[in-house]
């Protein structure tokens, strides 16, 4: 019973993805293209092989022996997957997927007063971390994918995809940047990982969002600098609903369940756009 539920998804995920980038991809990148396929029908494939975490060739193969996958994108003929490869490499994919991101939040989003930013490792080995445990090797580099959830929809309002090891604040200016132009929530919770006064002074003066952070004790007599640092205690953090902050946690672990944590790309571009174009397809399939 459900083979015919992924299919049904698939069918959604692609249908939704078509409608979205045709509105912010032109037809072709040129007007002396081949033009066999569309922008939005490559855009859209590549998100299917994010969601079905196979390859260039293995999403080619999908296609191939789905009619109504291939109705869904009214695709004549399928793509050599070096074509997939070509357009992913030099399209501004991860432009595009700020742009549909943005597009869902304000269609689908029901409830956006409260919005949570929380940071993940994406694997790009397919090692597992236990087995790297076992082995005694440790992770030294893995891609960094930061995101913004807005509450009862848990859609993902923006993203930032960088390389960790590093503090979350270093993502912070360009993450907020992108969901302030995308949403306007009434509160904002992070965890200890983004405790700057900085952010606050971001947050509640520039933006007019309540910002809600623990803030991390690194004096010796335990004292918290700064105005708004101050008033982070933890009956203020709970009366204030920080308890809610778990919404991008949730979101974090159902993405990897979905859609895996290990990456299969191999160069640094190709690395972040396949780690922009999981968060599109789970979000899309939301």
């Amino acid at each position: 019973m459900s083979k015919p539920l992924q299919t049904n998804v698939l069918l959604e995920v692609a249908s939704l993805s078509m409608r979205l980038a045709t509105e912010f991809v032109q037809p072709y990148s040129h007007p002396k293209s081949p033009q066999k396929f569309t922008q939005s029908q490559l855009l859209t494939i590549l998100i299917l092989k994010a969601y079905l975490k196979t390859t260039y060739r293995g999403v080619i193969e999908i296609l191939d022996t789905s009619d109504q996958l291939k109705d869904r994108l009214d695709l004549k003929r399928l793509p050599h997957y070096s074509t997939l490869k070509y357009f992913a490499d030099r399209s501004h994919v991860l432009e595009i997927a700020d742009e549909m991101l943005a597009e869902i939040v304000k269609e689908f989003a029901d409830d956006a007063d409260e919005a949570s930013i929380d940071s993940t490792g994406l694997e790009t080995s397919s090692a597992s971390a236990h087995f790297r445990a076992r082995s005694g090797k440790t992770r030294k580099k893995y891609v960094k994918l930061s995101v913004c959830i807005v509450a009862g929809s848990m859609l993902p309002a923006g993203l930032v995809v960088s390389w960790g090891p590093h503090n979350d604040k270093r993502e912070a200016p360009e993450l907020l940047s992108k969901v302030r132009h995308v949403t306007q929530p009434k509160r904002l919770f992070a965890d200890a990982g983004y405790d700057a006064e900085w952010i606050h002074m971001y947050c509640r003066e520039d933006w007019d969002v309540k910002s809600w952070i623990p803030p991390a004790v690194r004096r010796a007599d335990g004292s918290v600098g700064g105005e708004y640092r101050q008033q982070m205690t933890k009956r203020r953090l709970k009366k204030n609903g920080y308890g809610r902050r778990w919404l991008v946690e949730s979101f974090m672990s159902g993405l990897k369940q979905t859609l895996g944590s290990a990456l299969a790309a191999r160069s640094e571009s190709s690395l972040f756009t396949e780690a922009g174009l999981k968060v599109l397809a789970y979000a899309l399939r939301r």
